[in-house]
């Protein structure tokens, strides 16, 4: 029997290089000046591919390295937001190479210093439930339903048994994943999995309110502050707030705008961010 190849080794061949923006075939990009939206289109469910996964990694590190950009926005063209993995992939031979593609979203979206808005409005399974946990900031609608239905395959959500205990704590996270049953919209706002739930009539209105909230602000003072929440996740209290110290007096205290901020509030005018 053919072993798959193990976490870390390289199946035989070299890592194929990261697809470009213009080569995307499940990924429709759009940049409207400071705004960049990943558009999940891929027929009928947005299932997630190896592909697929290497575009929206690709999508986001390329992206995130514009200096003009500051926030990622990541919605679907599809009735679903994401229908999870393609069974078709998930065999023993494939199961590697689709964890590390699915490694590199993951790595993606953490390590991007751009704040990324998931907009959902339809159903969010597997891997698009996985996706919306590691979003910034969620907005969805009452059609929207997260699910890790994985236990009822006879596996689990890696990813998720790690994130969503972060997230939601424990016994949240137990529910979801032992169970596999599908939560409403409603419920993933109480779980604190959703920030914003809206109508469908009202999302693009609510779309386009957090979008001029989050860039009105400046893009290198928003990067500080993503750096410095993610950086103090897991730590203990007091070493939490030491890492945001240390962030906030070796990182942000250089920046242009910050010092801006404070002149215009001395001098009562709206700052003139610089973004740097």
């Amino acid at each position: 029997m053919v072993q798959p190849a193990r976490v870390g080794e390289v199946a035989g061949t070299l890592a194929a290089p990261p697809p470009k923006l213009d080569e995307f075939q499940f990924v429709k990009v759009h940049v409207d000046g400071q705004v960049a939206r990943l558009t999940l289109d891929r027929p009928e469910h947005n299932l997630l591919n190896e592909r697929m996964l290497a575009e929206i990694a690709a999508g986001i590190n390329t992206l995130g390295q514009r200096n003009e950009i500051k926030l990622i926005v990541l919605d679907s063209a599809r009735k679903a937001f994401c229908g999870g993995i393609e069974l078709g992939e998930y065999t023993q031979r494939r199961v590697f190479q689709l964890f590390e593609a699915f490694n590199g979203v993951y790595s993606a979206m953490l390590d991007t210093s751009k704040p990324i808005l998931l907009v959902i409005n339809g159903p969010a399974f597997g891997g698009g439930a996985e996706l919306a946990a590691l979003g910034d900031l969620v907005i969805a609608t009452p059609k929207a339903r997260f699910a890790q239905p994985e236990i009822k395959l006879g596996v689990y959500p890696p990813l998720a048994a790690a994130v969503l205990p972060y997230i939601l704590g424990p016994k949240q996270a137990l529910e979801l994943v032992l169970t596999g049953e599908a939560i409403s919209a409603e419920r993933a706002q109480e779980m604190g999995l959703v920030n914003w739930l809206v109508s469908e009539e009202e999302l693009e209105k609510k779309v386009a309110e957090v979008i001029a909230k989050v860039t009105a602000q400046s893009g290198a003072v928003l990067a500080m502050a993503k750096k410095a929440i993610l950086g103090s996740l897991g730590l203990p209290l007091r070493e939490g707030v030491r890492a945001s110290m240390k962030v906030f007096l070796n990182d942000l205290a250089d920046l242009e705008d910050s010092q801006e901020g404070l002149r215009a509030l001395v001098e009562k005018r709206a700052p003139k961010w610089k973004n740097r």
